[in-house]
């Protein structure tokens, strides 16, 4: 009997602590209040660029001589090294000169004859020795007999085969003891020159079209002396040291392509660049005055492929924006619609907001990225095409 009152004794007790070891349980689970996310902007503002394109291009000598006989006839010697630079008039070949050399004798006679003849005939003809019409046939005789001289004389310099130009000599085709022909279709070897050396570069027509257009609507101004400055990216993606000038752009367009194409002047005098080689140019374009540039990784794209990026407005509210762009220019986006200056882009944080969130926003570091720094190739900068009803302001 005592043991179970000392039981029932313990029963309040009991109860005591398990009342207050819920109310514990019941105050860890409860969750603790929502916190602000916490985000890094970029604050926007008008900048200064200068835009250039990078385009596409080979290299191509700055004068080609395809070397070819004028008279027939075997080749005795060749008189270069296949590969070296050659001097204009420089000797390349000899071409057998033997019958040429006396075709030039028989004619040098021939020419002295009717020479002694035409003067013999002039002083008779005064004394009417001889007839008026002799004499005048006499000369005329003279007269052609130096012109087949002439010609036999060229035909012999012809055997000495010289260089039209100076430059890189390329392979012979021939080797001694080949027949040559007046004309022929092959040519012996080429030369050229390579330095300057041509760059040719095509240009979309409509990139064209859209320049002249913002130059003359005050959205672009020109590029000033540096307009026709060229630079150069070999295809090992090294750049080449020399800077080149734009010296002519095709006057139609090309119906297959729809380009027009640019010719660029270089210096290369190390020989560095070669003919036929792929190269990419850069080619100033102009100044834009009040550019918009957004940081790459404030901008993403949707599930339509569209730009966007998520703004933190004046009520530190988050907000999309879908935007248009032009290109990239170092480690941002040229921003053409969509944001404006005094925008803050979210850069850091994007994982964790959404539209419509509010947010506690702090400014991003700065980057040393400058807005005059190359540009991306234009033509493959993606540009996104508005929604319908998309770019707030």
């Amino acid at each position: 009997m005592q043991a179970m009152r000392a039981r029932r004794a313990l029963i309040p007790g009991m109860l005591a602590i398990a009342v207050s070891v819920l109310a514990a349980c019941g105050k860890e689970n409860k969750p603790p209040a929502a916190q602000t996310p916490e985000v890094k902007v970029v604050t926007l503002k008008d900048e200064t660029v200068t835009l250039d394109s990078s385009l596409p291009g080979r290299t191509t000598a700055f004068r080609i001589a395809e070397v070819r006989p004028q008279v027939d006839g075997i080749i005795l010697k060749r008189l270069f090294v296949e590969g070296s630079d050659v001097k204009q008039g420089q000797q390349l070949y000899q071409i057998d000169p033997a019958t040429y050399e006396a075709t030039a004798k028989s004619a040098d006679a021939t020419l002295a004859s009717a020479r002694l003849l035409a003067e013999r005939y002039g002083r008779l003809v005064g004394d009417e020795a001889v007839s008026k019409q002799q004499h005048d046939e006499a000369k005329a005789a003279y007269l052609q007999a130096q012109s087949t001289a002439d010609r036999a004389h060229i035909d012999l310099r012809y055997t000495k085969v010289l260089s039209p130009i100076s430059g890189r000599i390329g392979r012979s085709v021939v080797t001694e003891g080949a027949l040559v022909t007046n004309g022929q279709a092959t040519a012996l070897t080429t030369v050229q020159q390579l330095d300057p050396i041509y760059v040719d570069v095509t240009q979309p027509s409509t990139t064209l079209l859209r320049l002249r257009r913002e130059l003359a609507d005050g959205r672009l101004q020109a590029a000033g002396t540096n307009a026709a400055r060229v630079t150069l990216k070999l295809e090992d993606g090294s750049t080449y040291p020399e800077a080149g000038r734009l010296e002519f752009s095709e006057v139609s367009v090309d119906p297959s392509t729809g380009s027009v194409t640019l010719r660029a002047v270089f210096p290369n005098p190390r020989h560095e660049l070669l003919p036929g080689m792929f190269v990419h140019a850069r080619l100033a374009e102009g100044v834009k005055t009040s550019a918009i540039l957004a940081p790459q990784r404030g901008v993403t794209r949707d599930l339509k492929g569209q730009a966007t990026s998520l703004v933190v407005n004046a009520n530190n509210e988050v907000e999309q924006r879908v935007l248009k762009t032009d290109r990239t220019i170092g480690d941002k986006w040229l921003v053409t619609d969509g944001l404006k200056a005094g925008d803050r882009v979210i850069v850091e944080g994007l994982q964790f907001v959404r539209p419509g969130a509010k947010v506690k926003a702090t400014e991003a570091p700065a980057t040393a990225t400058a807005a005059t720094a190359p540009n991306a190739n234009a033509a493959s900068a993606p540009a996104a095409a508005s929604a319908p009803g998309a770019a707030k302001s």
